[in-house]
């Protein structure tokens, strides 16, 4: 015995322009036939959020499925996958497909080599699911451009959720956010943590999606945008707090990767802070208000 809701949808071309599409939501639950063998053309993401079965790829063989997990089913890749038929499971399942997609796979968020991924809680994937459950309604006009919304919203839950990296990233992406500032080279940052350049590449590439130095000049980038749109330091003390000595490097790197000298960057973006700056988040429930 199970129960199913599913619906499909056709975007047209002009939605797919928006990098990702919806092509159909479900929800089921209970002893599910068994699904396959088959091969698609587009991705879909089965969340197994109670219960257990299990799944075989291409080379057939069969590993078990215990919830919370993430079934990956890619594009041209054969796949076979049921649920234990004494206990069933239950399921949510989005097919989606456009072309980011290919930039989400290099960034680490789709993993076509790893289609079995366990996750640490399903909560917020399924609240991403229920939105395109209720973008679904008969008559949406709204519906190809929610549900493609919500695909990627579902993507970032998906990623945080994996067991294998807490809610806040890996220990060791933690870290390095930490000692972002300092004048370490990668080698530096690397043995600091026991590991080799090139181990510690493939942790951040797995976790971030980048090698260790964008990881890092992302980081860096970012608080220097902060310090020059809400100060007034020199350019050159601005440099010197997100690491780097010399500050006509620092301008060069800069203008390289925002697209605008620091200086340029300040006029534009610059303005006074009431009170000052502050790097805590606010709080959603109580957001921060401005007295006039």
């Amino acid at each position: 015995m199970y129960h199913t809701w599913m619906r499909f949808f056709t975007p047209s071309p002009l939605h797919h322009r928006l990098g990702l599409v919806c092509l159909g939501v479900g929800l089921q639950h209970g002893t599910l036939p068994t699904v396959g063998p088959r091969t698609l053309d587009h991705h879909v993401a089965v969340v197994i959020n109670a219960g257990s079965g299990w799944f075989a790829g291409p080379d057939g063989r069969r590993v078990p499925v215990t919830a919370p997990s993430l079934i990956w089913l890619t594009p041209g890749t054969p796949h076979h996958y049921g649920a234990d038929p004494a206990t069933g499971w239950d399921e949510s399942f989005v097919d989606f497909t456009g072309p980011a997609t290919t930039t989400y796979t290099e960034l680490g968020y789709i993993e076509p080599d790893r289609p079995l991924v366990p996750l640490a809680d399903t909560a917020a994937p399924r609240a991403a699911v229920g939105r395109m459950v209720r973008a679904a309604r008969r008559g949406n006009p709204l519906l190809e451009v929610e549900t493609g919304a919500a695909v990627h919203e579902l993507l970032v839950a998906l990623r945080r959720a994996r067991a294998d990296v807490g809610p806040d990233g890996d220990p060791v992406l933690q870290a390095l956010a930490r000692d972002a500032f300092q004048p370490l080279s990668v080698a530096e940052h690397a043995a600091r943590h026991g590991m080799t350049s090139a181990e510690l590449r493939t942790v951040v590439r797995r976790g971030a999606g980048c090698s260790p130095k964008d990881y890092l000049l992302g980081i860096r980038l970012g608080r220097a945008k902060e310090l020059l749109a809400t100060g007034d330091l020199p350019v050159a003390a601005v440099a010197r707090r997100v690491g780097y000595d010399d500050p006509a490097y620092f301008s060069r790197l800069f203008a390289r990767r925002v697209g605008m000298a620091p200086v340029r960057f300040r006029e534009q973006q610059g303005r006074s802070v009431p009170g000052g700056w502050s790097d805590r988040v606010p709080d959603a429930e109580h957001p921060p208000t401005v007295i006039p």
